[in-house]
């Protein structure tokens, strides 16, 4: 297997080490193919892959860093805009960040526009196609704060109960949200903003962090940790139709509906692929070594990719200039001192 490394300019006086693995054809497993690695300071919680705009954004400590989903090189820094997660509105070119407080900015420009006074403690965050708004998850009332991404302005609150993790949208009308500590999944209606019911995921469930959706055939994939698996779920009544071992440390999944798969990104260095056969059948495809606490993941649609992120002290590094957390810090983040940024993409 060839492999490739390169350096490239400098940010902030940290070097940019970006390392590339030829890709193999479909037949073949998962596995990493590309890893980027940025020098930095600061924690990390969610990935965001703009598929539209062809970008991924990691908010660390508090900046914003911006990659190319295609070329896998680094972009560019918002500065001043940091948090948990980022959601991208290709129609205004606006971005969203969940940080004490959430920031509005200009993907175009990569300037923050303004701060956006919400009451909550934000979160999870995912932009919802039906409505064209942007929803942040908190663990403390009001539990989801809508905000519209052409000025950030806040349109409304709904509290759902208990701590809010990722959720996934089915583009009708509803959306499915992870309630962590109670082991259940919140179905909200997002034109009244009303909480319709709540899932129990059954005694076998653990705490759920990530969430796939299969939106055609109205299956639910929970990623619980402790114990560790993945409960699928029918999305319509919440009947549970199978659970499913996954690897340890949980914080992030999704649904590829091209290949039929749901995933588990793990704290281990594990990503679980699930093959759905059918709406009734589930099994574990196959357990993908990545690195060390890549917990985070998101879905690169064009190319059937699965980008994932953690931090790594480098053996080393030179010292980074600190960056300023955003209040209240970053729950569950990785890696809050100087070190590399790895920035993975895995597929066949």
């Amino acid at each position: 297997m060839k492999k490739m490394t390169c350096f490239a300019g400098v940010l902030l006086g940290a070097g940019l080490l970006a390392v590339n693995v030829h890709a193999q054809n479909s037949s073949t497993p998962y596995k990493v193919l590309y890893t980027t690695q940025l020098m930095g300071n600061g924690g990390i919680d969610y990935v965001y892959a703009d598929n539209d705009g062809r970008r991924v954004y990691v908010p660390r400590g508090g900046t914003t860093f911006v990659f190319d989903l295609d070329s896998h090189k680094y972009v560019g820094a918002i500065s001043n805009v940091g948090g948990h997660g980022v959601a991208i509105d290709t129609a205004t070119h606006h971005g969203v960040c969940s940080g004490s407080p959430p920031a509005l900015f200009d993907t175009q420009t990569m300037m923050k526009i303004k701060d956006i006074p919400v009451q909550s403690r934000p979160d999870g965050i995912l932009l919802e196609p039906l409505t064209d708004r942007v929803y942040i998850l908190s663990h403390s009332s009001p539990s989801i704060t809508g905000i519209d991404p052409k000025d950030g302005t806040v349109t409304g609150t709904v509290d759902v109960g208990g701590n809010l993790e990722q959720a996934q949208s089915d583009g009708q009308g509803k959306l499915y949200v992870d309630i962590e500590d109670q082991k259940k999944i919140g179905v909200v209606d997002v034109k009244t903003l009303k909480v319709l019911t709540r899932y129990d995921l059954g005694a076998d469930a653990g705490e759920p962090g990530g969430l796939g959706l299969d939106a055609k055939n109205h299956i639910l994939f929970a990623m619980c940790a402790s114990p560790n698996v993945c409960v699928v779920v029918n999305a319509l009544d919440g009947k549970v139709l199978a659970t499913l071992p996954i690897g340890n440390g949980t914080d992030g999944g999704g649904f590829n509906a091209h290949t039929m798969e749901a995933w588990s990104s793990q704290r281990d260095g594990t990503l679980t692929i699930i093959k759905e056969n059918s709406p009734t059948s589930f099994v574990v495809e196959q357990t993908v070594q990545t690195k060390s606490g890549c917990k985070t993941s998101a879905l690169d649609t064009k190319n059937d990719r699965i980008v994932l992120i953690c931090t790594e002290r480098a053996a080393a590094a030179a010292p980074a200039p600190a960056t300023n957390p955003p209040a209240g810090g970053q729950r569950r983040g990785g890696g809050g001192g100087p070190g590399n940024l790895d920035v993975l993409w895995v597929g066949r």
